[in-house]
């Protein structure tokens, strides 16, 4: 071998040499150096025990154990990271001679929280959030801090039982923040009214008084059934229920059920909207226009009376005038002395004419009229003589007792 030959093979050998040790300098400055307190950002590999372990381009991975995933309580750390995911922590602690990194993605989170939280307060801005758990008073949503939802401010309307919202998405806002006492109050029902009056303003100014249209009952209260018409809710009071009487508006409709409304009002200054079931339906003397005919017998229910006669219902919503003349065959001072409120009686149509809506009724020709009492008829009583002399008599008699005195003036 040439000594040129011995010189090259020398020089590449320094190379190679070289080559290696540039490399493992390269390595060793790439490998991460950690210590208490830092902030790393890393990439869940692994999802095991409850723990999300992280790779970080450290010596050995990261932990993060489940109380450190999150602000709230979690049942399984799948429902904080995923693998793949990229998170940021803090070094909680290390230990190289046990090769133990623990890692908590809760302290990042929430640092950064209070000042998001603070700023989406001030700005009054709606946010998505998660509800991770069902608590006595409302739910529970992780903001990077524990967020409150108090019940009272979960929906627009009362809620009984919570159970289903778990996992369930709600748009909130920050109703209060208090970071020294770890305090945040959340509020989907103030993201839900906003959103309803600027949907109720659009709806409201297309709608007219007269339109029928579709809704749905959303609630029922004493005085009245709470329509939802599209997005907005529209009152029927309970006289708009049904043409006939109606106590209580659960006795006509339920929550939930379909009905059809008549808009009578609207009136976007005060945001209120009047409709009417009543009004969308055929009223009782449109469907009585067939029903009845002058000359039927028919059965009704005394509904009032006055001093001039009583109105008897014979349909619903269809009361027909029992004129005092037509109560009895007898002579009555007052329909009272017959007839009491809510009396089943019969009566004959005597006028039937829906146009006007008026109905003449007559309760005594359903009767049969009772027999007028007989005289008493016998052998007429001979009149009483007056003792009177027969007329011969009397002017003898005359003659008799005048005679003397007569026979002066002849």
């Amino acid at each position: 071998m040439s000594d040129e030959t011995k010189v090259q093979e020398t020089e590449a050998a320094e190379a190679v040499t070289e080559s290696k040790d540039t490399s493992s300098q390269e390595e060793m400055d790439n490998l991460v150096t950690l210590k208490k307190g830092d902030t790393v950002k890393g990439t869940v590999v692994k999802i095991e025990d409850n723990q999300a372990f992280i790779s970080l381009g450290y010596k050995y991975d990261g932990v993060i154990p489940l109380r450190e995933l999150s602000s709230v309580q979690l049942e399984n750390a799948s429902d904080a990271v995923q693998i793949g995911q990229e998170v940021e922590a803090k070094v909680v602690s290390i230990d190289d001679a046990k090769e133990k990194l623990v890692l908590s993605k809760r302290q990042v989170d929430s640092t950064r929280a209070w000042e998001d939280l603070q700023a989406k307060f001030d700005n009054g801005e709606a946010f998505e959030v998660t509800v991770a758990d069902v608590v006595k008073g409302g739910l529970v949503a992780d903001v990077g801090v524990r967020g409150f939802i108090p019940a009272s401010m979960v929906e627009r309307h009362f809620v009984e039982d919570f159970s289903s919202y778990k996992g369930r998405k709600l748009r909130v806002k920050v109703k209060e923040i208090d970071r020294e006492n770890n305090k945040v109050i959340l509020s989907a029902k103030d993201v839900l009214e906003a959103e309803y009056e600027q949907q109720k303003q659009q709806i409201m100014n297309n709608l007219q008084p007269g339109q029928v249209l579709e809704g749905t009952v959303q609630r029922l209260t004493p005085f009245g059934a709470f329509v939802d018409i599209g997005g907005v809710d529209g009152l029927v009071h309970v006289s708009e229920m049904a043409w006939q009487h109606v106590a209580h508006p659960a006795d006509v409709v339920s929550e939930g059920q379909s009905v059809k409304v008549k808009v009578l009002k609207v009136d976007p200054s005060v945001g209120k909207i009047s409709l009417s079931i009543k009004a969308a339906q055929p009223g009782p003397w449109e469907n009585a226009s067939g029903q009845f005919r002058t000359g039927d017998i028919v059965t009704g229910v005394v509904k009032r009376l006055v001093s001039f006669g009583a109105f008897v219902e014979i349909a619903p919503g269809v009361e027909g005038l029992v004129h005092i003349s037509q109560i009895a065959h007898r002579h009555i001072a007052t329909p009272h002395e017959v007839l009491k409120e809510g009396q089943e009686v019969q009566a004959k149509v005597l006028d039937f004419n829906p146009a006007e809506k008026r109905v003449s009724l007559s309760i005594k020709e359903t009767e049969e009229a009772p027999a007028r009492p007989e005289r008493e008829r016998g052998p007429r009583a001979p009149k009483e003589s007056a003792n009177l002399p027969e007329p011969e008599s009397m002017s003898f008699t005359l003659g008799e007792k005048f005679g003397d005195k007569l026979s002066k003036f002849k």
